[in-house]
């Protein structure tokens, strides 16, 4: 008898240690959410309610569009064990060719945006090659980098700026959806809203079916349920704070696509394993069979490619070419992927994470500027965040390396 009850006991601690590890590990993956959603709640109490207003959610999305594409390239360098210094440089450069290309010589605004783009990925290249195939460290070129585009934009720009651009080149950033109905709801927005939550669950249920197939851990089926349920409540409170202002903003629908086409990528295709495979170990990825160099090159230029985007974008929002733009970008955009769960030694990381850090940061300083503070006091408080974020990556670690 005593041989049938022990395994039973055992079976039991096992499900134990299987939910706290399950608990754990949705900590960890939602911890960044969490603090997000408190930042928010903590703003808009702050600002007396004005944080989560349709027209300041919508300016939200505007105001750190450029940064959270930037966050969506630096991710995949930050996971490769790399740095990229240029990114701020390279945007100003680019919007300042697009100007010139739009503004001084009146060409048709999507050839000027390939182009654009095209450029930026010739730029990625030509860092790529010196990371990847010179060895250089990232650091060091991306800061030969940041020096030489920053000192073009000025060449090229001639220390003025230029505008104004063409209006449909500015509907990029500034325009909206269209709704197709004279309702004082956007419906098209309300319509997105229920499309999205559907996709959402038809996902989840998909993938709990498949973890299942295999007898991998997927918890109880009450907290699946209730996160559905949050999800969902929260996507269509969002579609619907939208649609009480002017609908859905066409850079969100950038953002959207770009966040899935990446997403797609590093978890589901053999480039994406090999990204966090160079950025786990190098050497033997190499001795595995990845081809290291071509992998590092190609994340530069698509870093590049990532960065004239978010050039375009700046200087769409903006209706001009500043020597000045692209100043920081590149400090926002690591600092989004670190608060998003990125490592700083690499082989860590989600595009989704760093977005909710990008987000994080977002929202930090359009509630500090609600609420009054100074950008002294701005500045302290981002640059403590990173280090906390930094800080409990390290912590956690040390501690499952403890663990095991």
């Amino acid at each position: 008898m005593s041989s049938i009850t022990k395994p039973v006991k055992g079976s039991d601690k096992d499900k134990g240690s299987v939910f706290s590890r399950l608990f754990k590990g949705n900590i960890r993956q939602y911890g960044m959410i969490i603090a997000l959603v408190f930042i928010m709640l903590l703003f808009e109490i702050l600002t007396g309610g004005l944080l989560l207003k349709p027209i300041n959610i919508t300016n939200l999305i505007l105001q750190n569009s450029y940064i959270l594409v930037l966050a969506i390239g630096m991710v995949l360098v930050i996971i490769t064990g790399h740095i990229d210094l240029s990114v701020g440089s390279i945007a100003a450069f680019v919007g300042a060719i697009s100007a010139i290309f739009m503004v001084n010589w009146q060409m048709n605004p999507v050839l000027a945006v390939i182009l654009s783009i095209v450029i930026g990925g010739l730029i990625g290249a030509w860092q790529g090659f010196w990371v990847a195939y010179v060895r250089i460290p990232a650091f060091i070129v991306t800061l030969a980098g940041m020096l030489l585009f920053r000192g073009l934009t000025m060449v090229v720009l001639e220390g003025q700026s230029i505008s104004p651009f063409p209006n449909g080149f500015q509907k990029i950033s500034s325009g909206f959806v269209p709704d197709f109905t004279n309702a004082a709801t956007n419906i098209v927005a309300i319509i997105a809203g229920i499309a999205l939550s559907v996709l959402y669950i038809v996902t989840e249920l998909r993938n709990r079916a498949s973890q299942r197939k295999y007898n991998f851990a997927t918890g109880s089926q009450g907290l699946f349920i209730a996160k559905l349920i949050a999800v969902v409540a929260i996507i269509n409170l969002f579609t619907f704070v939208l649609a009480s202002y002017a609908g859905i903003p066409t850079i969100l629908v950038l953002l959207f696509l770009l966040i899935i086409i990446y997403s797609f990528v590093m978890n589901k295709t053999v480039m994406g394993r090999h990204v966090y495979a160079i950025g786990g170990n190098e050497k033997a990825a190499g001795l595995s069979g990845v081809k290291t160099k071509k992998v590092t090159f190609w994340v530069f230029v698509n870093m590049g490619v990532l960065a004239a985007i978010s050039g375009l974008i700046f200087a769409a929002r903006l209706n001009a070419a500043t020597p000045r733009a692209g100043t920081n970008f590149e400090l926002d955009a690591i600092a989004a992927c670190f608060i998003g769960g990125a490592s700083a030694s690499g082989g860590i990381g989600t595009v989704f994470g760093a977005i909710i850090g990008g987000l994080v940061m977002g929202v930090l300083n359009n509630g500090m500027s609600l609420v009054g503070l100074g950008i002294d006091w701005q500045q302290g408080i981002k640059g403590l965040v990173l280090l906390l974020a930094v800080a409990f990556d390290i912590y956690n670690k040390n501690k499952g390396n403890t663990a095991s």
